[in-house]
């Protein structure tokens, strides 16, 4: 008797354990859907500018534990222009900040020469406040997709003309040079680019501390142009020895003003010098950037866990350099070592001598390394002493390189925040801007 009882008591349970857990399990059902379904205030569209995935792997041993995006993994996509297997930056950031694939060196143009909106310029029509964040000049290939027009990507001065034109409200980065005359010693022809961009709004600052001090009103139509160097901003080895803000700053600050505006905001960050190491075949280079990149996604993401309505994409334009994880016929991993370099190839090549004959002493001041007779001779008879520096770091990192340029590689993309998972997959990069505007409702 009693056992019956027991077993009906047993059966009962479990009967209760399935529907509560079918009940739990419709709950999280319901807000996946939810979630997936909810409309996204504002976009932070964030660029490793050459990343890919070994530069992911490589940094995880770099730091030694787990990367923000590391959980945000969704998917890879494919990076071709319309005329070359390899893409360039132009045409790269011009598919994805449009949707449209173009030829290498354009910038916001179709194959035909026709004017592409970007997904900037449509949330901008949507009443949302914009922003656009860089490392190198902010006339540089990656923004100036997102708000310019142009057939060439060098001509930096008719970008910067375009860029206070567009009145996007946040701009941070290098580049003063484009948008000062040449009685200034900068590059336009005429000095009145700054007036006509003081006539629109914004206000300038020239340092990490005059910009925290700016804090705008996007109401008043003020604006914000942030110039922290005549050309790109220092690398992250070297910019505590300025005054210059770091991405992590700058993409901080753009979201605080932003983020005034009711309607949302649409916001790209560059990490740009990640891929400007790789065609250095820098490998120290590229760590440090990419972790001055990593507390930027990290900010980021703060924001959006706080906020409940930012999505937040992890997406780099092309892999630079082909960098390998491991190589030279060894079985480890030792990119942690970079940890202790505290300077580029290019600037230790720079302090060598006419003769060469620092080789050593100036690579183990800046490295630690005590270099072998066979590594100094070969930095010495270099034709190109940074690389063969680079090269030397590179193998005892381990951090191999296929190329200087450009690679076809796939690139892993991240995401976090609501309709993330609309990312997952194989997607091509032309895709990124159309999910965003449907995440949007910009259409």
């Amino acid at each position: 008797m009693f056992k019956k009882l027991g077993w009906i008591s047993v059966l009962s349970l479990l009967i209760f354990a399935g529907i509560i857990g079918a009940s739990f399990g419709n709950e999280k059902e319901a807000a996946s859907v939810k979630g997936k379904n909810k409309k996204v205030e504002n976009v932070i569209y964030m660029i490793p500018d050459g990343f890919s995935s070994d530069y992911a792997s490589n940094y995880r041993t770099y730091k030694g534990e787990e990367v923000v995006w590391d959980s945000h993994l969704k998917g890879l996509f494919t990076t071709h222009s319309a005329d070359s297997d390899v893409t360039d930056s132009a045409a790269a950031g011009t598919a994805m900040a449009t949707g449209e694939k173009t030829n290498n060196g354009v910038i916001g143009k179709d194959t035909d020469g026709n004017n592409l909106e970007t997904i900037l310029e449509k949330s901008k029509q949507h009443h949302k406040a914009t922003g656009l964040v860089a490392t190198s000049t902010i006339t540089h290939a990656t923004p100036a997709a997102f708000a310019t027009h142009v057939e060439d990507r060098n001509n930096e001065t008719e970008i910067a003309r375009q860029l206070i034109d567009s009145e996007v409200d946040i701009l941070l980065g290098g580049g003063m040079n484009n948008f000062i005359g040449e009685v200034e010693g900068g590059n336009q022809e005429d000095a009145g680019l700054m007036k006509r961009a003081q006539d629109k709004g914004y206000l300038l600052a020239e340092n990490r501390e005059e910009m925290l001090e700016q804090n705008i009103d996007i109401k008043k139509d003020e604006r914000l142009l942030g110039l922290f160097a005549n050309e790109a901003l220092s690398p992250e080895l070297h910019r505590k020895d300025t005054e210059e803000p770091s991405l992590e700053d700058m993409t901080t600050h753009a979201i605080d003003q932003l983020n005034q505006n009711k309607q949302g905001f649409f916001l790209m960050v560059e990490g740009s010098q990640i891929d400007w190491a790789g065609h250095d075949n820098d490998p120290a280079y590229a760590m440090s950037e990419t972790e001055a990149f990593e507390k930027a996604v990290q900010a980021a993401i703060d924001f959006a866990e706080e906020d409940g309505e930012t999505l937040v994409v992890v997406a780099a334009d092309h892999d630079t350099g082909g960098m390998t994880t491991g190589g030279y016929d060894q079985m480890d991993l030792n990119a942690n070592i970079l940890n202790d370099v505290t300077a580029t190839g290019e600037y230790m090549a720079n302090q060598l001598d006419e003769e060469r004959s620092n080789v050593h002493e100036v690579v183990n001041t800046y490295t630690g390394f005590k270099l072998t007779e066979e590594e100094i001779e070969s930095i010495k008879v270099a034709e190109d002493p940074k690389l063969a520096i680079n090269h030397v770091v590179s193998e005892r990192s381990t951090i191999g390189w296929t190329s200087t340029g450009h690679t076809a590689a796939d690139i892993p993309i991240y995401a976090y925040g609501p309709q993330s998972e609309s990312f997952s997959g194989i997607l091509d990069n032309t895709d990124i801007p159309k999910l965003l505007e449907k995440a949007m409702k910009l259409k």
